[in-house]
């Protein structure tokens, strides 16, 4: 199973330390979106994930756990847009995502990481 991680809400943004708590459980339980009382646990065990996929705009709280995601196939949708603080308040300056963006490529490589 690809489980695209982040599509609802940036996790290696806001809520890294959640996700790493629940790859340590082996599991998470989510809710549908169109009926919240409909619930499904989903395997974290390396046996049943084919990948992980992170959209997001600020990895910088993930990059040093991501050697918890060992034996896992991985990689980050890493978006950059020209919106000020006006539209994304919780956003950095942009040349220091920029300069996340490089430390995040050197550490997991290039190809793992789509801008």
């Amino acid at each position: 199973m690809i489980i695209s991680a982040s599509r609802r809400t940036d996790i290696p943004a806001f809520y890294s330390s959640w996700f790493f708590k629940k790859l340590k459980a082996g599991y998470v339980i989510i809710k549908n979106p169109y009926n919240p009382t409909l619930k499904r646990k989903i395997s974290f065990l390396k046996e049943d994930v084919d990948g992980f996929v992170f959209w997001t705009k600020n990895p910088k709280p993930m990059i040093e756990k991501l050697d918890l995601l060992k034996g896992y196939p991985y990689y980050f949708l890493f978006t950059l847009n020209p919106y000020g603080v006006d539209l994304e308040k919780n956003l950095g300056v942009k040349s220091e995502i920029i300069e996340t963006f490089k430390m995040l490529s050197i550490k997991i490589g290039k190809g793992r990481v789509i801008w």
